[in-house]
């Protein structure tokens, strides 16, 4: 059974910082998967930072979609997964959802494209349903399990209804992986803050009042 880890917070929090510690911390082999896909140069820049930071022994797995194929090909390893980040994850679920949805979309009406109803009506219940049984797969295979995410929705409501969609299906997946996760912690200015049982505890009490 692993352990399963969560850690979230702002923009430049420290969030990978602190996964990377906890990773090294662990004294086993380090397997890197990274989320991101390289656009322009600005991300280039922000990839390769990144690279730098992380010891080179660790392995790396470039893989901007397919968490769920990828945790199961390492289901039997001896050592500690670390992806970074769940937010690029569904960035690209959804950017890849919504591009499906288009071409039907105009296929049946140029019209209909702009409407943006069918992220939640087909694309957010498709993205949840996966991101539910990646953080069940995350508690069940052997090696631990560390992943980063980010509070999207701690900024301002963005007017963009594209980026609204984002900001409360990153909100939802956030809750969706904390409730599976044997740790969760948000860091803030660089310092982690255990979440988990702190909430639970309080939750707990609420529901039995």
């Amino acid at each position: 059974m692993s352990q399963f880890t969560l850690i979230t917070g702002g923009a430049r929090s420290g969030k990978s910082t602190f996964a990377e510690l906890l990773a090294a911390q662990a004294k086993r082999s380090v397997i890197y998967i990274a989320t991101a896909q390289i656009w322009d140069g600005e991300m280039a820049i922000r990839v390769k930072k990144h690279q730098e930071q992380r010891p080179s022994s660790w392995r790396l797995i470039e893989e901007p979609l397919n968490i769920q194929e990828t945790l199961t090909q390492l289901k039997d390893e001896d050592g500690v997964i670390l992806l970074d980040c769940v937010t690029l994850w569904l960035t690209n679920m959804l950017l890849a959802g919504q591009a499906e949805q288009s071409d039907l979309a105009d296929q049946a009406s140029p019209s209909a494209s702009q409407d943006h109803s069918h992220i939640y009506k087909h694309i957010e219940p498709k993205i949840l349903a996966t991101v539910k049984d990646v953080a069940r797969l995350a508690q069940e295979i052997r090696p631990k399990v560390i992943f980063v995410s980010n509070e999207v929705g701690q900024g301002i409501v963005p007017e963009n209804p594209l980026a609204r969609a984002y900001r409360d299906l990153a909100g939802r997946s956030n809750q969706l992986l904390a409730r599976c996760a044997d740790h969760v912690y948000m860091v803030i200015a660089g310092l982690p803050i255990d979440l988990k049982s702190s909430g639970e505890k309080l939750l707990a009490s609420l529901l039995k009042e």
